[in-house]
């Protein structure tokens, strides 16, 4: 597990200190401001490898560094630190206790693996032949993932489509078959228990491409996986990769004569992407309880990235300070910040959009904010701090009625203080109308 992570002359912010929890480390904030480098520096402390272009250091900044500790609970902490070498235009990187099963899931569909079974760790025997044979990590682009990806020659992953359909096709029953997993995940990450994710069964979808195709039942018909929805693709393809992952990490442990990992590590940027509402209040718990289900009651730590308020709503009855942290990316001027956040809960999602996180006057239309602000400066009886096309009361009401609902909870307010000439009624308590 990643227990801290300390960079200074890297990346948008002078520098960035980051203690992790055990379970659910949550980063959001503005776009920009270091949410996904964080979780790329995260990947390359916990695996050495890049899962894209390498983190550079701020131009004319001193000595830059990147340092990490790793452990777990019961474990002694391993701190590293790593200087960057201008002359070679890298980090070094030096070994660590492995910390488990790490999956990486980045935004645009691509995704890496690191197995302790199946990666070349930097650790035991440094012959050639072993570093041949065992990649440093695996990188699926979003079309490796369905299609398969290699390396040196070999095939070391068949893809979702032709997994799937073996994975189907030779099903046995028995909990631990991979195809039972899969369903067992997809049934958890399902957007509602009402609607499951169900396999269906396979099929041709032309006449060109005699490969079978996996599929899922739709309420409305069962549809080819490639023919479904983009949220729905990446949740399959997350789905798939979590079996996949622990799947193949079983065989490999096995053939090497070790016990399977207790330890899963996974990275997930902005989790909510193509996620409707009621999809977004689930995903986060249930990816927790899926791969704790699937990897035998395994220790899991996920850090994921989000600018859902409904996604931190819906942490409200599962958040436990002992385990999990928020943390939150600001710029104050020209600089960037992080800091942990105490947790606390704020309620529905609007009242997310209005709290320190995400810093809205109103969670509504910038027309409607607008209008409603004018309309409290009117209350408060300053006139010249009224906009000159919302200056006079008529204006502001014109304008009210043209933007809000009739049953906005701020019209009692308005109505009242318009009957009052403009001074402030009875009503108007001064919080912010949503």
């Amino acid at each position: 597990m990643l227990r801290a992570l300390h960079l200074k002359g890297v990346g948008p912010a002078p520098r960035f200190d980051l203690e992790f929890t055990d379970r659910l480390n949550v980063l959001t904030g503005d776009n920009g401001l270091g949410k996904s480098f964080l979780l790329d520096v995260a990947w390359w402390g916990l695996t050495g490898t890049w899962p894209g272009m390498p983190a550079w250091p701020r131009r004319g900044g001193k000595r830059p560094e990147i340092s990490w500790t790793i452990g777990s609970q019961g474990q002694p902490l391993v701190m590293r630190k790593s200087a960057f070498n201008a002359q070679r235009q890298l980090w070094p990187w030096m070994p660590l206790r492995t910390p488990g099963l790490t999956v990486y899931a980045r935004v645009d569909g691509s995704f890496s693996v690191w197995d302790p079974a199946r990666n070349w760790n930097y650790q035991g025997s440094s012959a050639k032949s072993e570093i041949l044979r065992r990649p440093d990590a695996f990188h699926f682009s979003p079309a490796e993932l369905w299609e398969g990806l290699s390396y040196e020659g070999k095939t070391v992953c068949n893809g979702l489509i032709r997994d799937w359909v073996s994975w189907q096709l030779m099903d046995d029953g028995s909990p631990q078959s991979p195809f039972q997993m899969l369903c067992r995940v997809l049934e958890g990450l399902s957007p509602s228990m009402e609607e499951p994710i169900k396999p269906g069964r396979p099929t041709r979808i032309s006449v060109e491409d005699v490969r079978d195709y996996p599929t899922i039942d739709m309420p409305y018909g069962n549809i080819p996986v490639v023919h479904a929805s983009a949220a729905m693709r990446r949740i399959l393809g997350l789905a798939y990769l979590i079996v996949w992952t622990w799947h193949e990490h079983v065989q490999a442990s096995d053939l090497l004569g070790k016990k399977p990992s207790s330890r899963f590590v996974l990275l997930v940027d902005e989790i909510e992407t193509h996620l409707h509402p009621q999809w977004q209040r689930r995903i986060v718990r249930a990816l927790v309880e899926v791969i704790e289900g699937l990897a035998r009651k395994a220790s899991v730590q996920a850090i994921l990235t989000t600018h859902s308020p409904l996604v931190l709503a819906s942490l409200e009855p599962f958040f436990d300070e002992e385990r999990d942290a928020l943390f939150l990316f600001e710029l104050h001027g020209q600089r960037v910040n992080l800091r942990q956040l105490p947790w606390v809960k704020q309620g529905d999602a609007n009242d997310w959009l209005t709290s320190e996180v995400f810093r809205l006057e109103q969670p509504r239309s910038l027309e409607a904010e607008r209008a409603i602000e004018a309309a409290e400066a009117f209350m408060r009886g300053e006139r010249d701090a009224l906009p000159a096309d919302l200056s006079t009361q008529e204006r502001l009401h014109a304008e009210l009625q043209r933007l809000l609902p009739e049953q906005d909870p701020f019209w009692p307010r308005w109505i009242v203080a318009r009957e009052k000439g403009g001074r402030r009624g009875p009503l108007h308590s001064g919080r912010r109308a949503r």
